[in-house]
């Protein structure tokens, strides 16, 4: 009996060449990490003589060492880093999915002006000092956390995302018969919409946490005074120009200055505080990627 092949296989050279390809470019994605890694245990003097190398002359603990005798400030950053990015995107996406569920449903009466406001706020931004004064003045947020959670807490982005998923997902029907049957809006919304919409919440949900862990720039602006409340990214931020002023200005600040630059891992250092921030972070993507490769092909094939 003669077997037929299905339309869409490959023969088995163009699939192997689909697996070196893919190889590749996994490759390119991993190695400059690896390279950052290698780096940030590399010796400065190492750096001196034979500059970023995969196989350093001499490795060194010297920049995490550095980096470590920040001591109960560092720990405090990295709680306060996590604390923010957990509440930050747990708040973000109870507010993204009531808003986007709000602009799904057809019949609600004041739809096209909340998607206006939407759309509208993507195009036109009141600009940096307007967002200062607002924040600062009018709501009071200053050395704390939620400085750092309110000014990021609602994106137009993700409520596109997000609506765009409903519409893909959640069918109608489904919240008509649960009307016919009693359910409140409130009702529908979490043990219905909730459930069918796993993979876009989690989409959202990372590009959120992703958001919240890299963020210095807010913190920097309302939370800059308080040690308490200071993120990690901030604090690496704020010792990365700390020495980068030493280095630059020790010629002008005494001899004795000048040897303790010269003596700091600079360029090690910086690789180092890469891997203190994105290590922690990139743990988190296997847990939501079987939902963010559904989440983001959802509605490209129709059942």
């Amino acid at each position: 009996m003669k077997k037929y092949r299905p339309v869409n296989a490959v023969s088995r050279p163009v699939e192997a060449l689909f697996h070196m390809i893919m190889l590749f470019f996994c490759l390119c994605c991993v190695i400059p990490f690896v390279f950052v890694i290698i780096i940030s245990f590399t010796s400065q003097q190492s750096i001196r003589e034979i500059g970023y190398s995969f196989l350093p002359k001499e490795w060194s603990l010297e920049a995490y060492r550095y980096t470590f005798k920040m001591g109960q400030q560092l720990w405090r950053s990295y709680f306060n880093s996590f604390f923010i990015t957990v509440v930050g995107t747990l708040l973000t996406l109870a507010v993204t999915i009531m808003y986007s569920y709000a602009l799904f449903r057809k019949d609600f009466k004041f739809r096209k002006f909340f998607t206006f406001f939407c759309f509208f706020t993507m195009i036109f931004g009141g600009g940096l000092a307007p967002t200062y004064v607002v924040c600062k003045t009018v709501l009071g947020l200053s050395n704390s956390y939620a400085a750092v959670i309110v000014p990021m807490l609602l994106n137009p982005f993700n409520l596109i995302v997000m609506r765009t998923f409903f519409q893909s997902s959640v069918p109608m029907e489904l919240i008509e018969a649960a009307a016919i049957d009693g359910s409140g809006e409130y009702s529908t919304l979490l043990r219905i919409v909730v459930p069918i919409s796993k993979p876009g919440i989690a989409t959202v949900g990372l590009l959120t946490a992703l958001a919240y862990w890299n963020e210095w720039f807010i913190p920097k602006l309302y939370v800059g005074s308080d040690p308490k409340h200071i993120p990690l990214q901030y604090l690496l931020m704020e010792t990365q120009e700390k020495i980068d002023f030493l280095v630059k200005n020790s010629s002008m600040i005494g001899a004795e200055a000048s040897s303790i630059a010269k003596s700091l891992p600079q360029d090690s250092l910086r690789m180092a505080l890469v891997v203190l921030i994105v290590v922690p972070i990139a743990f988190a993507y296997p847990f939501f990627q079987r939902y963010i490769i559904a989440g983001l092909t959802v509605g490209s094939v129709k059942g």
